[in-house]
């Protein structure tokens, strides 16, 4: 069931990832052409975030991840976002394999243009499902300070569609540390 939220100006929340070098090259070089696949796909960037080296989440002995987070506009349904950013991260060397592992390229919609879609709460520690719904916001939002942390740098008047908490408020309760935590900004 898809119930429109009030989200200003109708935007798209995109949250980026990578910690594994893959075919476009190391992850930061990897997320800067992932930008630019993004936009020639039809997603119009209005504002990136400062990139940020986070702690993994998931699988022990992974190298840090790069992560940010980009406010745009775009024309495509979220589904059809959704199936452009998972053929940008196949082109960019990312496969299927252990959940929460290292990823040459990971993209997730945040939230879109405040959309609520098979909303079922916040997910609860690290979810995973064999079977990917598009899940609209993000359900993990909530307990990710390396989503929250980008997310201030380019919304930070942003509320959850669902609980209607601020970003900043978010940010404020998630733990700061353990995994997700931002080690430092990068950029």
């Amino acid at each position: 069931m898809v119930v429109p939220q009030s989200t200003p100006q109708g935007k798209v929340l995109v949250g980026l990832g990578a910690n594994s070098p893959g075919p476009w090259g190391t992850p930061r070089k990897t997320l800067r052409r992932a930008l630019k696949a993004l936009e020639a796909g039809g997603l119009t960037i209005e504002r990136i975030s400062e990139l940020y080296e986070t702690a993994a989440m998931g699988q022990p002995h992974q190298p840090p991840y790069f992560n940010a987070v980009i406010l745009g506009t775009t024309t495509l349904p979220a589904p059809a976002l959704l199936r452009l950013m998972k053929d940008i991260e196949a082109r960019a060397g990312r496969r299927g394999g252990r959940p929460w592992g290292m990823r040459a390229l990971d993209l997730d919609i945040l939230d879109y243009k405040g959309l609520r879609l098979n909303w079922a709460g916040p997910s609860k520690g690290i979810p995973y499902q064999r079977t990917r719904q598009l899940v609209l916001p993000h359900p993990g939002i909530e307990q990710r300070p390396f989503v929250l942390l980008p997310l201030l740098d380019v919304a930070p008047n942003w509320r959850h569609p669902v609980s209607k908490l601020s970003a900043g408020e978010l940010w404020r309760r998630v733990p700061k540390g353990g995994q997700g935590r931002v080690l430092k900004r990068v950029s």
